[in-house]
């Protein structure tokens, strides 16, 4: 009856360890590789920092367009600007301007 009472004892802490373990090990996985672990963490930080570059880009490109407006404004229009516009818009060239043709 000792005996039994020892091999009892011992297998119940082994449950114990054995149950204790697989918990323990089921939310590391999860911490690591679930949809909101480290893998996935990793990935948001990636992505943010794609779309922060995008929105860098963006930024700029819109400032150069605000910038751009400014010079045609009615109160202040830059002659270059308005002249460029024009030329492009109707297909003409100036007589000095000098014309690269592409293949």
């Amino acid at each position: 009856m000792v005996i039994r009472r020892g091999v009892r004892s011992f297998l119940v802490t082994l449950a114990l360890y054995l149950v204790s373990g697989a918990a323990v090990s089921y939310f590391m996985f999860h911490a690591q590789h679930g949809s909101r672990g480290l893998e996935a963490r990793d990935t948001l930080h990636d992505s943010l920092r794609d779309v922060e570059a995008e929105l860098a880009g963006l930024t700029a490109e819109r400032k150069l367009w605000e910038h751009r407006l400014s010079l045609v404004r009615d109160e202040a229009v830059d002659r270059d600007v308005l002249e460029e516009r024009a030329r492009e818009s109707l297909g003409r060239v100036h007589k000095n301007d000098v014309i690269l043709m592409g293949r």
